[in-house]
Formats: C-alpha cells, structure tokens, sequence
C-alpha cells in the first residue's frame, strides 16, 4: 500500500506540494521534501482553541443549545476511540440522551449541573465524569461563563448518540459519527 502511495506521488510531480494524505484511517503517509521519500505519519492531532463548531437548538426548546463538534472519530483515522467538544452557555443544557459507549468526560472549563441516570452532581473545571454505556445524562450549565467538555468514548471510533428531543438544524434526534 505504501508503495503504491509512493508511485502515486513520483507519477504526479504536482503532489509534491502535499504535506500530508489521509488514508483510510491507516497510519498517514505524506511526501518529505527534503530527502525526496514517504515518511508515516502516525500523529493526529486537533485543536480545540480554534475548532469549528456546529451550533444546535432543540426543537421547541431554545435552553437546550450547544455548539458541538467530533474532533477525532473513524473518519480521522482513530481506530478505538472517538471524541466529541461541545460548549455549552450559561443557563442552557446538552439535552437528556443515551450514547451506544462509555463516555469519560472532561470538564475543560465551566461550572455544570450533571444528570447521569437518576443521580445529580455539580461539577467544574478539571474534573471528570463517567457516563455508563447507554444511561441517559445531561449537562446544564449553571456557571456565569461558557462550559468547555471533552468526551471521550472508549473501545469504538464512531458512536450514536440519541437525545430526547430533535435538535435543529438537523431534524432528528440520533446523531451517528459513521454517518459524518
């Protein structure tokens, strides 16, 4: 597979300006320009300081509001884990949902209000939350900043994440990273 990228790029001398292709999930090759030669590159990374966001209100629901994305999932490579960044407003909540894997959350910035299953807790910046494979949860910031999460779901590199409530402007209530 590596050869063929290589003769890929030496039969297309425009390529040379790539620095990277991603392939499939597979460890990344990209073109060296010093030396003329394949290099693997096996470091992915995402910035969450200036990430784009998605931003989704619940139907009939202005409070639940957040902007979200999936920084690392199958699609960029990840072969069993996925994350998902949301930010949340004060005042406003994620939305009562179940998601098909763990989720370890980690609470970047923020003073929330957690519901896992039946139980509620607070928690703030630089602690973490685990939320059992299919048990309903919800976040509601009741801080006077943004909240900033980072989850991270164990074992799988895409999940389906179902909430309540439909979100706009998606028109549906599943999100599904293998869809993405």
């Amino acid at each position: 597979m590596i050869k063929a990228i290589h003769n890929i790029i030496h039969k297309n001398p425009g390529m040379q300006n790539v620095v990277f292709i991603q392939f499939f999930g597979l460890a990344t090759p990209y073109f060296c320009q010093h030396n003329n030669s394949l290099k693997i590159k096996t470091m992915t990374t995402a910035s969450l300081n200036n990430i784009e966001l998605n931003e989704l209100t619940a139907v009939n629901d202005a409070k639940q509001h957040c902007k979200a994305t999936f920084p690392l999932i199958g699609a960029h490579g990840s072969k069993q884990l996925a994350t998902v960044y949301f930010e949340i407003e004060p005042g406003d909540n994620l939305g009562s949902h179940t998601d098909s894997a763990e989720e370890l959350l980690v609470i970047l910035d923020g003073h929330l209000e957690a519901t896992i299953g039946q139980e509620k807790g607070e928690v703030r910046k630089g602690e973490i939350v685990l939320v059992p494979e299919m048990v309903p949860h919800d976040f509601k910031n009741i801080g006077s900043t943004k909240a900033r999460i980072l989850g991270v779901f164990g074992g799988v590199n895409n999940i389906v994440a179902t909430f309540d409530k439909d979100w706009l402007p998606l028109h549906t209530n599943v999100v599904d990273t293998a869809q993405l």
